[in-house]
């Protein structure tokens, strides 16, 4: 069965249709089979990075000094992106009963599942969820806890969730979460697993089936299925299930439809790696044929555009993005980003000097240096890859500025209509300010579009 197959309003839903008897095995197997039986599986992180997740487990069970905790990453912020939350509101119990599971596996004093503050649907699902599973004992093992952090990209930044679980806002630090885990002091590392929702709802199938479940799809080294969003120039928008390995195009030629008019000119595979081009949309989706073509399967979103969209505006769109949402703990984000931006801006406008564009190249290349978190590598990749593709649209907006008659829109997800098949938008979200304020004062006001 796989994860979008089961769509549970009950606990007793959820239980008559196979669910708890992964958590029910956990305790008989004990931590070293789990994470044994996880490692066979081949199971990946579904969140970005795309790390082996026994592999994870045992570096978390094994190394350090200090508690152990477990963090269920369901802050999902990625442009264009929205499995998460699609999962969760279909069955929250599944990446419940995972993250108890990987609470046993390490060893954890206790664990959290951090969402954003406006996920209000995904949040009333969780607690309660959680309420059930805890009178029903599903929950016994360890204390669970939810956390609500502010509406930031930087929240679902495996660190910067860690900040956010202790109370803070989400600033990322230097040391990963095996080397400084949650409430870490001096005499103790406290090394934290963070785990994808997604990832963990596979856990608990794995433990009750055994690891040739999730090996049954996919690839050898990437195996299951994987929730992939498509979204953007496209008739069908949605949360998708495929087995890893699956072609692109036919995520966007079958599954969705195809582009609503023309053909595809470009897809963003998020924020975080390079543009994908026409040519390579037979390229598998898989953690390492991604790779191999330069780019990345990142949380398995991928936003399109037709041949009306012009890439100077999407660059823009998305470097403000980047810029907006960098916390400014390195200068060379946060000032590279601003430049970066106004380059492009100038560029939208119309009578830049050719200089504009090297400069904007040149901080491009420089807004790594020094840096805490991936989200400067995004602005590098995404723009350099852009010009790179697209090198005569940023020299014909030199002089001419954008010429286009359509206006793009930054793909920041509120929701999906299933009515239509739509995901709604933040249109507000121009407003953002780079401090994380918005225009007209700092409380927040959304404007909802389809």
């Amino acid at each position: 069965m796989r994860l979008l197959d089961l769509a549970c309003d009950s606990l007793i839903e959820y239980l008559a249709a196979g669910g708890g008897r992964g958590v029910e095995a956990a305790r008989r197997f004990g931590p070293d089979r789990l994470i044994e039986m996880v490692g066979h599986s081949g199971l990946r992180g579904r969140g970005g990075a795309g790390f082996p997740t026994g592999q994870k487990w045992r570096a978390i069970r094994d190394a350090g000094s200090g508690d152990r905790y477990v963090v269920c990453n369901a802050a999902e912020g990625e442009p264009g992106t929205y499995k998460d939350r699609f999962l969760l509101r279909r069955n929250p119990y599944q990446v419940l009963e995972g993250l108890a599971i990987a609470t046993l596996a390490v060893g954890a004093r206790a664990s959290y599942i951090v969402l954003k503050e406006t996920f209000d649907a995904e949040i009333r699902r969780v607690a309660s969820a959680a309420r059930e599973m805890a009178a029903a004992g599903i929950l016994k093992d360890r204390p669970m806890a939810m956390v609500l952090g502010p509406d930031l990209y930087l929240l679902g930044e495996e660190t910067g969730l860690l900040e956010a679980v202790e109370g803070r806002l989400p600033l990322p630090r230097t040391s990963r979460p095996f080397m400084q885990g949650l409430f870490a002091m001096p005499t103790s590392d406290n090394p934290t697993a963070v785990n994808n929702a997604e990832t963990l709802a596979n856990v608990p199938p794995i433990v009750a089936e055994g690891p040739e479940w999730l090996r049954a799809m996919g690839t050898d080294t990437s195996p299951g299925t994987m929730l992939f969003t498509i979204a953007g120039d496209v008739q069908a928008e949605g949360v998708f299930e495929l087995p890893l390995g699956t072609p692109l195009r036919y995520l966007i030629e079958e599954i969705a439809g195809g582009p609503r008019t023309g053909r595809v000119k470009a897809v963003f595979p998020g924020a975080a790696n390079t543009v994908i081009l026409p040519e390579v949309l037979d390229v598998p989706m898989d953690f390492d044929s991604m790779r191999a073509i330069g780019s990345g399967l990142g949380a398995g979103s991928f936003f399109v555009f037709d041949e009306t969209a012009c890439m100077v505006q999407a660059a823009a769109l998305y470097s403000r993005f980047l810029w907006v949402e960098s916390c400014g703990q390195c200068p060379s984000c946060k000032l590279g980003g601003a430049v970066i931006t106004d380059c492009l801006d100038r560029l939208e406008s119309g009578g830049a000097a050719p200089r504009v564009v090297a400069r904007m190249l040149a901080r491009a290349k420089k807004v790594t240096d020094g840096q805490r978190c991936g989200l400067p590598t995004g602005e590098s990749l995404l723009v350099q890859s852009l010009y790179q593709a697209f090198a005569h649209e940023f020299t014909d907006h030199l002089t001419l500025g954008c010429r286009s008659a359509r206006r793009l829109q930054f793909p920041k997800i509120l929701d999906y209509d299933e009515r239509c098949g739509r995901f709604v938008y933040d249109a507000g979200y121009a407003a953002k300010n780079p401090d994380w304020t918005y225009e007209g004062g700092e409380e927040r006001r959304w404007t909802r579009t389809a």
